[in-house]
């Protein structure tokens, strides 16, 4: 049974889709933008864009009873490959090493808001 996961402590959904959606064993977190909860501000910089994105995935798995360390995958959104370097340096901090989750990063033309990343996850929902 699909169940919908969603919380205050992330930026509420900008379109017809959920913050993310348990089904079976599986967490889905939709693509999160840097936008702050609380201010519906982002951040100017990359690192703070990249902090403020996985703050918003971590606050949805939550919600959801998970953690960062359940994360199996997630797909890394950039606005410019150049900022791959700096969005690392960020995300390294997110993950154990040597249990790091499998990753695609990509750049793409443009994203919501003109964020410079947006960060989408699967975790293990036990």
């Amino acid at each position: 049974m699909k169940t919908i996961i969603a919380t205050t402590e992330a930026p509420s959904a900008i379109g017809p889709y959920s913050q993310a959606v348990r089904y079976g064993g599986l967490i889905f977190v939709s693509g999160q933008i840097p936008v702050d909860p609380k201010t519906g501000t982002m951040p100017d910089d990359i690192k703070a864009q990249t902090k403020q994105s996985l703050e918003n995935v971590k606050s949805i798995l939550k919600e959801a009873g998970c953690t960062m360390d359940q994360v199996l995958k997630t797909t890394v959104f950039l606005s410019d490959m150049n900022n791959f370097a700096a969005m690392n340096e960020v995300y390294a901090e997110y993950f154990s090493e040597g249990s790091y989750p499998a990753r695609a990063a990509v750049q793409v033309a443009r994203l919501p808001k003109d964020a410079m990343v947006e960060i989408e996850a699967v975790a293990a929902a036990e």
